[in-house]
């Protein structure tokens, strides 16, 4: 299971400077008036100011002009605190050092400060993720279990819905497997808005993993993500639409899924895991191909028949592997 850090919630960065943007001003004078905004604020000894000039370098994705902001004020400002420990775990603007980004992220969670309080839930999600992987600390599986359940918070929809989804992965992958639990987490973070988890969700429901079969359920959830971009829904629902020899909707539904390679943005505009990203436009692109080769739902084209087993096999071999098994079956 791959994990990614939680990242400072841009509602936490403020407006640098007010009002909307002229819509004949360019991105780059856009941000250079920020920048002055932003100095000025400094020169006058705003204390925010430090903080949000750093952000504004982040989100720009100029990360060592942020580091150099935030270390100036670590000491005073725990949201800086928290960006470095992102910065640093993930080698974001300096050289990757998991030990000193966990460091920064038990700061937080140890901290009495009120200041410290609404960066606790995330803090404790990258905590968990550290010691899941065993990078900057000694893996521990039990004890990122601890820390993504405190940073969960029960399903709170103010708690780290990145942690709620992670322990719905987590139980799901987990030896031995929680089902119920893994069903239960997916749906408190489905439920505050986690679009990875409404996919999950969906999938449980279709097979009857965690909870009753409820194809009704099932596809109301898949629907949903697909639409909202989760591409491993639309290849559960290419699948879904397929076996029930919707072969139109089926051939509709895998064209979209399929028409963007790049798994790795897609992962990071719908922030779900890139493996399951590629695992859902694996499945699209192998019953497409599928489809095109025996003429269901399009016409019979076995040159893009073959593209498309092919993309199958380069997204996820594995996935790619069980569909040709079951095709060779009979049972597709």
């Amino acid at each position: 299971m791959e994990l990614r850090s939680e990242r400072l919630p841009r509602a936490c960065s403020g407006r640098p400077f007010p009002g909307p943007p002229a819509e004949n001003c360019s991105h780059a004078a856009l941000f250079a008036k920020a920048e002055e905004l932003l100095e000025k604020r400094i020169a006058r000894g705003d204390p925010l100011a430090h903080f949000l000039k750093g952000q504004l370098y982040y989100e720009e994705g100029l990360y060592e002009e942020a580091l150099i902001q935030f270390e100036k004020i670590k000491d005073t400002d725990f949201q800086a605190t928290y960006q470095l420990g992102v910065m640093h775990y993930d080698g974001l603007g300096t050289r990757e050092n998991p030990e000193r980004g966990v460091e920064y992220m038990k700061k937080i969670l140890s901290s009495d400060s009120p200041k410290a309080r609404h960066l606790k839930f995330a803090a404790a999600y990258n905590l968990g993720r550290a010691y899941y992987e065993g990078y900057g600390v000694r893996r521990s599986t039990e004890e990122a279990e601890r820390l993504w359940l405190i940073a969960a918070d029960h399903g709170n929809p103010k708690a780290s819905v990145k942690a709620q989804s992670t322990l719905g992965l987590f139980y799901s992958v987990s030896v031995p497997k929680d089902l119920k639990k893994a069903f239960f987490w997916h749906s408190e973070a489905c439920g505050n808005g986690n679009l990875e988890s409404q996919g999950a969700l969906g999938v449980m429901y279709l097979h009857g993993q965690g909870v009753s079969q409820n194809t009704k359920a099932a596809v109301e959830c898949l629907r949903e993500a697909a639409e909202r971009g989760n591409t491993y829904a639309q290849g559960h629902l290419v699948e879904y639409y397929y076996n029930r020899k919707f072969y139109s909707t089926a051939v509709a539904l895998a064209k979209r899924a399929t028409e963007n390679d790049d798994i790795a943005m897609l992962a990071k505009i719908t922030d779900c895991l890139p493996t399951y990203v590629a695992k859902g436009a694996a499945m699209a692109a192998f019953y497409l191909a599928r489809c095109l080769q025996l003429g269901r739902g399009v016409q019979q084209d076995q040159a893009a028949a073959e593209k498309y087993y092919s993309k199958a096999c380069l997204l996820d071999p594995g996935v790619a592997s069980d569909l040709q098994l079951a095709a060779n079956l009979g049972r597709i």
